[in-house]
């Protein structure tokens, strides 16, 4: 029988890999399952999205290879928006790249620029493809808890020296999943500082900067005075436009680090199907008419969903981004524990903050994928659930 290489046993399981069956048999038992784990929000992509998908889908031009170069249209338009957005001009040809998701661009990241003897500074608990991605690559990834002491931002200056030298990529995710935090400009350029001391690419990972509240306006890593230098940053149609399935994002950033990322690419896929970039490009063409109102339906879940947990005897703050909440278990239990028993006996699916990385101990992540009274049932189940 074949081996399997090495490596293939230094990943870690997927976040809740038996959850699908446990949740497909109380299913087939009749039972009410509320999900609240994957950050898969329930709600309707832009309907000018898909109106330009159908009509782009009959076009044979827009069915044959995009190749790396994709929808140049769609490039543009990326371009305009990020200058809208944040104030960044970017060439839409050298400092941008469209992607299958920003998922797959994150893990082929390190590809590039990691090898055998490399590190990688990773925040625990953290988005799989990071460290997933410096394992494939041959790296050591150096995983840095997020604690409430320090606000959930990596602490740099608790990397050892000894992994500082040899760090390659500094993964950043503000505003943050798991935990919802934000980092204010001051941190940014102290990251920035870092990376531009240790050479080292600052891979910022900015999937939720659309989804905040409460006037809260989530910046770039590139509005930061040297960051264009050393930085590359992935955004998701995902999350902003409930865009899951599409698998369509894009890297803005350096040219050379843009460019690594393409060539790796050019040997891992042939670009997406043109016709989905045609819907996002519409999509994020009407942004403003779409975006804030879908915003608001978060806002309208994030605060039924607070008042309903603190009304059961959950200590959780209103996070000011992200469509999570990052919530202390009580009594002290393992996460894993009390998500497990919320699912079998309560029928809710939550994320244990271990199953993201040891960092996420005593957390759980509740995804406000559902809507308010459904998640105000889910918090009345928990609550049984800890009186249990």
């Amino acid at each position: 029988m074949p081996k399997v290489h090495s490596r293939f046993h230094n990943f870690p399981a997927y976040p809740l890999a038996d959850v699908p069956r446990i949740r497909r048999e109380l299913l087939s038992r009749g039972v009410d399952v509320i999900d609240l784990g994957a950050g898969d929000a329930d709600l309707a992509p832009p309907k000018v999205a898909v109106d330009a998908l159908k009509e782009a889908a009959e076009d044979p031009d827009l069915g044959r290879y995009g190749f790396q170069l994709g929808l140049v249209a769609l490039r543009e338009s990326l371009a305009a928006w990020m200058d809208r957005r944040f104030g960044v001009p970017v060439d839409p040809m050298a400092e941008l790249l469209p992607l299958l998701g920003s998922k797959e661009g994150i893990a082929h990241l390190a590809l590039a620029y990691v090898g055998p003897g490399d590190a990688t500074v990773i925040p625990d608990p953290g988005y799989q493809p990071y460290r997933g991605g410096t394992l494939l690559a041959g790296g050591e990834p150096y995983l840095v808890p997020l604690r409430p002491e320090h606000d959930f931002l990596v602490p740099l200056d608790s990397i050892p020296e000894e992994v500082a030298r040899r760090t390659s990529i500094l993964y950043l995710n503000y505003p943050n999943n798991p935990t919802s935090a934000a980092a204010p400009l001051s941190y940014l350029e102290e990251a920035v500082a870092w990376c531009r001391e240790r050479d080292a690419v600052l891979c910022y990972d900015n999937a939720y900067s659309e989804i905040a509240f409460d006037g809260y306006r989530p910046p770039s890593i590139l509005q930061i005075d040297g960051a264009g230098d050393l930085a590359i940053e992935f955004h998701s149609f995902s999350k902003t436009f409930n865009m899951t399935g599409w698998r369509v994002g894009w890297a803005v950033g350096n040219a050379a680090i843009i460019a690594a990322l393409q060539r790796v690419k050019t040997f891992t896929d042939t670009g997406h199907f043109m016709a989905v970039q045609a819907g996002a490009k519409a999509a994020i063409d009407h942004y403003d008419d779409w975006v804030p109102a879908n915003v608001e339906v978060f806002r309208r879940r994030r605060d039924a969903a607070v008042a309903a947990l603190r009304a059961v005897g959950f200590d959780v703050e209103p996070p000011a981004a992200t469509m999570y909440l990052w919530v202390p278990v009580p009594g002290g239990e393992p996460s894993e524990s009390f998500a497990l028993r919320a699912l079998e006996a309560e029928g809710v699916v939550v994320m244990p903050g271990a199953a993201l990385g040891g960092g996420g101990e005593g957390f759980l992540r509740l995804a406000l994928t559902a809507g308010e009274e459904r998640l105000a049932e889910a918090a009345t189940r928990l609550g049984r659930v800890i009186r249990r």
